[in-house]
């Protein structure tokens, strides 16, 4: 007792220094909020409850005998050290979670049997008597403690039935009865067998997920050295090109025949959002067609007139 004491406090005192390394249990308030959960109220409980009996119980005075009697009974929760962060019960309550139609069905069905079973024997034994001349279903709770015992298969014997029609139904209940509250049992043990299974499925997948993604980033590490100039998002710059031809020539018009439908495209969004595309198209552009035939013909006259005038 004194060991398991001296445990249970220095680890407590542990628990309570080391909250700290949250950010949300940091100083004074930080380690009073976590003294305020239910499992430390707990621990802490289970420690004075065990340093009481151990102070008081040993001088062997009156009071150890009747206000620590209910103390000793705070020792008991020293069990729920063994699975403190709850994972049993998480377990069992997704199983009966995942299952509840079928446990609630059989479990409905069982307890339909049990009360019209327990009353259709009472109205065969209520009369009857056995050789010390007692009615064992003198009531209808008779009847119901006596289906209770029997569909549990605990079977103590206290009441039996007397007459052949009261046997009768108590066999037919037994083994129908019986059979439907064993259900929750094989659907309990099946669903528990399924959530280990999943669990350890589950493992495995999350030990794979490191190495999946030590692949992928080395094989982008790969990717981008063997291939320096290019990324994810690349702004692509296209350079004008100076184009002399003469504006009635092929070239220049299917040009800007290229140049105007790349803009109807881009102006339906048919580029991807995603991926940033830029260019600077009017960089080098070349005049229109209509300012060069213009200038041309400004210089063409004055070509003129100047030949004129100096002839």
């Amino acid at each position: 007792e004194i060991v398991l004491v001296v445990f249970f406090g220095v680890e407590y005192v542990v628990r309570l220094w080391s909250a700290g390394c949250r950010s949300k249990y940091v100083g004074i308030c930080g380690r009073l909020r976590f003294a305020s959960k239910p499992i430390s109220i707990i621990d802490l409980i289970v420690v004075l409850a065990s340093v009481i009996v151990l102070c008081v119980g040993s001088n062997g005075r009156v009071f150890a005998t009747s206000a620590i009697r209910g103390i000793r009974f705070l020792q008991i929760l020293r069990m729920l050290h063994v699975d403190r962060q709850g994972g049993t019960w998480r377990l069992l309550g997704s199983v009966v979670f995942i299952h509840r139609q079928e446990l609630i069905t059989t479990l409905y069905i069982g307890f339909l049997g049990l009360i019209f079973c327990s009353y259709f024997v009472y109205l065969a034994e209520k009369d009857a008597v056995d050789a010390d001349g007692v009615t064992e279903f003198a009531s209808y709770a008779d009847a119901l403690w006596w289906g209770v015992v029997t569909v549990t298969t605990i079977g103590y014997g206290d009441k039996v039935p007397q007459t052949w029609i009261g046997k009768t139904i108590a066999s037919c209940f037994s083994v129908f009865a019986i059979s439907f509250f064993a259900l929750p049992a094989g659907i309990l043990g099946s669903g528990f067998a399924l959530k280990v299974q999943q669990k350890q499925r589950q493992k495995h997948f999350n030990r794979q997920i490191p190495a999946a993604a030590s692949l992928i980033q080395t094989a982008w590490r790969c990717y981008a050295c063997e291939n320096p100039d290019s990324s994810t998002f690349k702004m692509y710059i296209r350079k004008a090109v100076r184009n002399y031809a003469s504006p009635s020539s092929p070239r220049l018009k299917k040009t800007v025949k290229v140049r105007k439908k790349t803009k109807t495209e881009k102006d339906n969004g048919t580029n991807s959002p995603m991926v940033p595309h830029i260019t600077y198209d009017h960089i080098g552009e070349p005049q229109s067609s209509d300012g060069f035939s213009n200038s041309a013909g400004r210089g063409g006259s004055g070509f003129t007139d100047n030949s004129s005038a100096g002839g």
